[in-house]
């Protein structure tokens, strides 16, 4: 299948895979040379270029091998974008159409006053196969309604010898350019694009040609009728957060009285996001336990499975008895096992918990896949949650951690982050990543001298062995607002910086809100979309994967402004 999406950045596997076969494409397509095509791609990685900034689209098939490339400019003072390149393998049609159209897309979205593309003119070459290839460059731009500016010097010769056409389109398919923009477009271009061709005279004679009130297309040279390509106006699917929900997670439904932990969270979350547009929903696939084995102990998983196949119906299993004093000594009985293996006394053993816990890891792994894939950011929408499942404990609602899940699977393709925003620490990811250096575990959370799980959070635990360093914990007091809350944030974002991890797992905990009948602070949902923002600086792959949050009249609510954050950072 076919994929077009656009590079963010230039060191996640998929991108540097995927960059690879755009460098060929350049170097056999264009003509270029492989150090010049080193230079373009050097150049595009410069996110803070005064004039402008690159970027980069790609049509993919399998495994990330792209077989097409665009490269544009941005020149966000002058509103413009440039096309520095555009190449395809010439055995697939198609592929630079599609790419043009995306381009369009970002350039509708962006908001820009035009794409302009600077081309050999019909006649610039004597020899024959050149002057064809010209001629079918400017036929296949015009398609789209992009054709050269009309009546101006543009297309007179420069020191090179060489003859262009400077050729553009507007958004509102206009044919036609105010000429003060116009000026300052074809300025921009010609100093920072041609200025080693373009001496000083051609320059002024260019933009001293263009008069009038406005800048005009030349007429239509090779379609005759005029049935232009649209712009779409749909947000392109590369643009879209992955959403990847546990659909069968409501055969685990605790109905006792109080047990917060319901089937009604996920529907109160879904119903708010249905109303952005910033979602393209994928369904989970399936994978072997093998993922799940690496995380959890074996021993704790067959008693899982066990003793869930042991419940009757609906019948709910809470544990008796917590044999710690002889930890070697395991009870024979499932039912009495529950306390040995659960860390508290209120997450009850269902017959559907382990079905439901082992199709949310299918999500998360499902999700972290996208992002290992070159989608930037992917949502696990799960239930129940994980981020209280250690290697060989289950409790606070978790019984598989699938944060941790994912994230072990997306740590062999480079390093990871887990920052778990939960108002509960995050103790199941702390346990299971304590000794490794290749997943730093972040956690902000309520001071553990107050809250759940009491026994762990605090912000002298750093991690061991190899994991020194690696484990950082970020105690908040109760009654902790949105400001405050920032300040915690910041410290971190700042870590995270200095780790240089290839991929983000944010465990998203909304019970970090104002009335979650489990928390005290007093995040509001506009606090939600800034820490969104906050977080979409990073620039990394992002994979969410759901926690807490129990209060389901605002839970949606948050949802969206933490996603709506988090998007319009990354894309605005």
């Amino acid at each position: 299948m076919l994929t077009i999406r656009r590079i963010y950045d230039h060191y996640s596997p998929a991108n540097k895979l995927s960059l690879e076969y755009c460098k060929e494409l350049l170097i056999s397509q264009s003509g270029l040379t492989t150090e010049a095509v080193e230079e373009i791609f050097l150049k595009a990685k410069n996110q803070f270029a005064e004039r402008f900034r690159q970027l980069i689209l790609v049509a993919e098939i399998k495994n990330n091998h792209a077989i097409g490339v665009l490269i544009a400019s941005h020149f966000p003072k002058e509103n413009f974008f440039f096309v520095d390149h555009l190449a395809s393998d010439p055995k697939r049609s198609g592929i630079n159409g599609a790419l043009y159209e995306r381009l369009r897309e970002e350039a509708t979205a962006t908001g820009v006053d035009g794409i302009f593309i600077d081309r050999p003119a019909e006649d610039s070459s004597k020899d024959e196969v050149q002057r064809k290839r010209n001629i079918s460059w400017l036929r296949f731009f015009e398609k789209y309604g992009v054709r050269p500016m009309a009546e101006t010097n543009y297309a007179t010769q420069r020191k090179d010898g060489s003859i262009s056409h400077l050729l553009f389109e507007t958004p509102s398919r206009q044919p036609s350019l105010p000429t003060k923009s116009a000026k300052k477009i074809v300025k921009a271009i010609l100093e920072s694009k041609f200025g080693k061709v373009c001496s000083p005279e051609y320059l002024k004679s260019v933009v001293a040609s263009i008069k009038g009130d406005i800048v005009t297309q030349r007429s239509p040279q090779f379609i005759k009728k005029e049935v232009y390509i649209e712009i779409k106006k749909t947000l392109p699917s590369d643009k879209k957060i992955g959403l990847i929900v546990n659909e069968g997670h409501n055969i685990h439904h605790i109905r006792d009285k109080g047990y917060v932990e319901s089937p009604v969270r996920v529907k109160s979350i879904l119903k708010e996001l249905d109303k952005v547009k910033i979602f393209e929903k994928f369904p989970a696939k399936n994978y072997p336990d093998s993922w799940i084995e690496a995380v959890h102990y074996p021993e704790f998983l067959a008693f899982l499975k066990k003793v869930c196949a042991s419940a009757i119906d609906d019948e709910v299993l809470y544990p008796e008895i917590f044999p710690k004093r002889f930890p070697n000594r395991i009870p024979l009985k499932p039912e009495h096992q529950i306390g040995y293996y659960c860390i508290d006394s209120t997450t009850p053993i269902h017959a559907n918990a382990f079905k439901a816990a082992r199709a949310a890891a299918n999500c998360a792994l499902t999700a972290a896949d996208q992002v290992i894939g070159g989608r930037q950011m992917s949502y696990a929408l799960v239930r129940p949650p994980g981020h209280h499942a250690e290697r060989k404990y289950f409790g606070g609602f978790c019984y598989l951690n699938s944060n941790a899940i994912a994230a072990n699977y997306l740590s062999k393709k480079g390093k990871v982050v887990i920052l778990d925003i939960d108002y509960h620490h995050g103790n199941g990811q702390q346990n299971i990543f304590y000794k490794r250096s290749d997943v730093y575990t972040i956690s902000i959370h309520g001071d553990p001298v107050y809250v759940y799980p009491n026994f762990t959070g605090f912000a002298d635990e750093r991690g061991v062995e190899e994991g020194t360093g690696y484990n950082l914990n970020i105690p908040l007091k109760n009654g902790t607002d949105g400001r405050a809350y920032r300040k915690g944030l910041a410290v971190a974002i700042d870590e995270i910086k200095k780790y240089e991890p290839t991929y983000l797992v944010i465990a998203l905990g909304l019970d970090t809100a104002a009335g979650d009948p489990t928390g005290t602070w007093l995040l509001s949902p506009q606090d939600f979309t800034e820490n969104g923002r906050l977080l979409a600086k990073l620039n990394l792959p992002t994979l969410i994967v759901q926690e807490g949050g129990y209060n389901t009249r605002d839970l949606g609510i948050n949802a969206r402004h933490f996603f709506e954050g988090l998007w319009e950072g990354f894309y605005r």
